[in-house]
């Protein structure tokens, strides 16, 4: 998919991957852009550079994401590409509040599925439409120290994988980002997210570099950095050693 002369709408481009992604995709000349953030102050700063449509919504709610998909479609018409990007990370395990789980799991996952339930059916009859999820190494892989992130991650993946075999022969194109570290928040949530990330972090530009070339070839694994094809080969052709190798990394970056 070319950007160009396409309605789109990203969530989550008040800052980092979001926001960076709306300023790359309007180089390109979109017909028109909708975006939104739990924030609305950065994401209508974002907006406003650009000559998009800003709007408040949390994508945890189900309801604000039928308003957001109407907004868009009433503004500019069909939505032709969808980036499902919203989302964030903390450190935890089995000890964190269950509480936590759940947010995390409506934040990461759920907000994808509110989202398909509405644009699948025009989708469907259009014969056309691009999803595009933005998951996370951690959901090919895993997220030392960050249990519910990388479970939650794991499931928007999964979903995604749902998404192109249902409906990709009715012409709906899924694509899974899935960066290693960026330089977002996320890095600045924890201090282990800094230690055990940093030193391969890229500028969240260099993301949408990555995201506009994927559409382009239309492909289902969108990587930021390669190297993460090699990885997720490597715990596929030998799970075991895959898992010693991580437990190693653990012990190496997170000394006890």
């Amino acid at each position: 998919m070319r950007i160009a002369d396409r309605v789109v709408v990203i969530t989550g481009a008040g800052s980092g991957i979001g926001a960076a992604m709306a300023r790359r995709f309007a180089k390109e000349g979109p017909r028109g852009m909708v975006l939104s953030d739990l924030h609305f102050d950065r994401v209508s700063e974002v907006a406003e550079e650009i000559g998009a449509h800003a709007v408040a919504m949390d994508v945890s709610d189900p309801e604000a994401n039928r308003e957001l998909i109407e907004t868009a479609e009433d503004r500019f018409g069909p939505i032709d590409l969808f980036c499902a990007n919203a989302g964030y990370g903390m450190i935890g395990d089995e000890q964190t509040d269950p509480e936590e789980w759940d947010r995390m799991w409506h934040v990461n996952v759920m907000s994808h599925v509110h989202a398909a339930k509405h644009l699948i059916p025009g989708w469907k009859a259009r014969g056309a439409g691009y999803f595009l999820a933005t998951v996370s190494a951690a959901g090919l892989l895993t997220n030392v120290k960050a249990a519910q992130y990388s479970v939650t991650k794991h499931a928007a993946m999964a979903f995604a994988e749902w998404l192109s075999i249902t409906y990709g022969d009715a012409g709906i194109k899924v694509s899974a980002l899935c960066p290693m570290g960026v330089r977002t928040r996320l890095l600045d949530a924890a201090t282990e997210f800094e230690t055990l990330l940093g030193p391969e972090a890229i500028d969240p530009s260099m993301v949408a570099d990555a995201v506009v070339e994927g559409l382009a070839d239309e492909r289902f694994l969108i990587l930021p950095h390669p190297e993460v094809a090699q990885f997720f080969q490597n715990k596929a052709n030998d799970y075991e050693r895959w898992l010693g190798g991580m437990r190693k990394l653990q012990r190496r970056v997170f000394p006890e």
